[in-house]
């Protein structure tokens, strides 16, 4: 029960929902103060351990602007029973013989999804690779082109235009068997492709190495502590000219940092967690030492600590 104000009793009063015929009664005087409601609630309660075949839903999936008629199309539903109604069959089959012309792109569109999934990307991303890939199919040049290392790269894009950016390797793990190699000329394409259509150069992003810190510490399992020396670290070696590249950068610092603190890690599990391979981390540390005193944080190791560091 609720209260809600009756006009004949002048007051609030206890009313009482009644489900079957939608009406809204006062308790006291049988008033009713509203009538024919809609029930927003769920018509049904949908259980873990039930048949995916008893799916009561009777609507599909959202809108989507990028298929041509939205993605709401009409599918002819398989006939129950075992004799089956012949008429419904038919039609079925017929609509499989059908050619959808956004059968290609919804395949592409599910492919995005699970990389996305997998790598734990948010809804933008994906939307994003989506909207890139659509351009790109819509000039009808990428016939012939390896597909998964096309999808890669429209994600490795999104990454970078959301500020979100994730590497080559990470994206490679998760690009159906698509390589490296593959997933850079698949993206220099992209890149090509959507400068002929807008007449100017693709904005891709800045990557700084901070954009991986937090998740490069996280599967180490470093502490806050040295988490946050490690940020702090990367913000200020960008005020020196080191001319390597932002993941060598951070996985450098993170060794530095792990170095200095009681939890050292050796460089074998650094390099696993950043996917920069052992030798690239030492040529960064050794340009990153002469400025040791300056990138590393006073409240975090004191001048002592950073003599007391291996020499490149």
């Amino acid at each position: 029960m609720s209260d809600a104000f009756c006009s004949d009793c002048k007051r609030h009063t206890e009313v009482v929902f009644d489900h079957s015929a939608g009406d809204t009664v006062c308790s006291e005087c049988g008033l009713v103060l509203e009538s024919h409601s809609i029930d927003e609630t769920s018509e049904w309660r949908t259980f873990a351990n039930e048949s995916g075949d008893n799916d009561p839903v009777r609507v599909g999936g959202p809108t989507n602007p990028l298929l041509a008629d939205g993605g709401l199309t009409t599918v002819i539903s398989k006939p129950n029973g075992s004799s089956g109604d012949f008429l419904s069959s038919s039609l079925g089959r017929w609509q499989n013989r059908g050619s959808n012309p956004d059968r290609g792109l919804i395949v592409a569109f599910k492919t995005i999804a699970t990389m996305a999934d997998r790598l734990g990307l948010v809804a933008t991303i994906k939307d994003r690779a989506n909207e890139i890939y659509k351009r790109v199919e819509d000039q009808k040049s990428s016939r012939g082109r390896n597909q998964d290392a096309l999808l890669a790269a429209c994600l490795y894009i999104a990454c970078r235009q959301e500020d979100k950016p994730r590497t080559v390797k990470e994206i490679c793990s998760v690009a159906n068997g698509a390589t490296k190699k593959e997933i850079g000329r698949a993206k220099e394409y992209i890149v090509k492709q959507l400068g002929l259509e807008t007449g100017q150069s693709v904005e891709m992003g800045t990557i700084h190495a901070g954009d991986f810190m937090r998740r490069f510490c996280s599967n180490l399992g470093m502490t806050n502590q040295t988490v946050k020396a490690a940020q702090e670290s990367v913000q200020k070696s960008e005020e020196f000219d080191i001319r390597r590249s932002p993941i060598s950068i951070a996985a450098a610092v993170i060794y530095i940092i792990t170095q200095l603190s009681d939890e050292k890690k050796p460089l074998r599990d650094i390099s696993v967690a950043t996917g920069v391979a052992e030798g690239t981390i030492r040529n960064s540390y050794k340009d990153l030492y002469p400025h040791l005193s300056k990138i590393i944080p006073a409240w975090y190791a004191k001048e002592e600590d950073l003599k007391n560091l291996q020499s490149p």
